[in-house]
């Protein structure tokens, strides 16, 4: 990131909601934290739901999420701790590691599995499912494995941010994440903020564009958000208004920060599938059932 001056005084966007991850599970028995997913989703649009799984137990872990199917959205697996093998019906082979991103658009339909490759030892990350409008819901699927040190990686106010994705400016100077040119335009960054001196916490402001959902979930301490200075705890995320800048500020914690263009279109779910309508649903469990749901290789 190239200094840049501090930025024009822009209004800071507001926390409309406060969720706390719930406990939940998934595939074999994998325990994790459902930071949001399922019911009214079109106050995240575009994204689905997001996921942290973290355990230093391997029961918590080891049964991985076995061969299963998506259509419609795409999924942004990142690791923090561990090892994650994915396999596809595509004849992909990719093993996640400490700081790498698996990002994965299903598309018209995809059959894969993510096992974890040890069997013992902390494994910990993220798992964030992101729509795709109607237009291209039915493209081809396609798999990208990104190696942590191909992720661009900036200072900030003494911290760092790690840029996944998104372009976007932090106290006024560029920041590039590893994927760009999406239609839904998604912004994911990992921050850290060391801990500060004195009682005046790191700041960091973010410009996000006006319209666009934006989302803070922190996984490590806690941070202040907007000029209210609302406090956001481990295990919770702050859905922000849709105007202004992000501003955040904090001591010695660990956060993510995810924003990303509304489609505005209706969203239909069961389960691996989200789809526009009911019956579009419906056929794809019916391919599904069916053995035609992707093409045979």
């Amino acid at each position: 990131m190239t200094e840049g001056t501090r930025p024009e005084h822009r209004q800071s966007r507001s926390v409309e909601e406060i969720l706390t991850a719930k406990p939940a599970s998934d595939g074999d028995g994998v325990r994790l934290l459902r930071v949001f997913g399922g019911g009214d989703l079109s106050r995240f649009d575009p994204f689905l739901m997001l996921d942290e799984f973290g355990s230093a137990e391997a029961q918590d872990y080891i049964g991985g999420f076995p061969s299963h199917p998506h259509r419609g959205f795409e999924t942004v697996t990142y690791m923090l701790e561990g090892s994650m093998e994915h396999r596809d019906h595509m004849d992909n082979i990719g093993l996640l590691e400490p700081g790498d991103v698996q990002w994965m658009k299903a598309g018209s339909g995809v059959i894969h599995s993510e096992m974890p490759r040890q069997q013992q030892g902390r494994m910990r990350g993220f798992q964030l499912w992101l729509n795709l409008p109607a237009a291209e819901k039915m493209t081809p699927a396609t798999y990208q494995d990104i190696p942590a040190a191909d992720i661009p990686r900036y200072p900030a106010d003494k911290g760092a941010v790690k840029a996944i994705a998104g372009e976007t400016a932090v106290n006024g100077a560029g920041v590039t994440g590893a994927v760009t040119g999406l239609s839904t335009d998604p912004v994911y960054l990992d921050i850290q903020l060391p801990a500060s001196a004195g009682q005046k916490n790191n700041e960091l402001r973010f410009r996000i564009k006006d319209g666009y959902t934006a989302l803070v979930y922190v996984y490590d301490g806690k941070v202040a958000v907007g000029e209210e200075s609302v406090s956001i705890a481990v295990q919770q995320l702050a859905r922000l208004s849709r105007q202004g800048d992000v501003l955040v500020s904090g001591s010695d914690v660990r956060f993510l920060l995810i924003a990303g263009k509304p489609i505005g279109e209706p969203i239909v779910q069961y389960g691996p599938f989200v789809m526009n309508t009911r019956e579009e649903v419906n056929l794809a469990l019916r391919e599904y059932r069916d053995g035609t749901l992707v093409s045979p290789r």
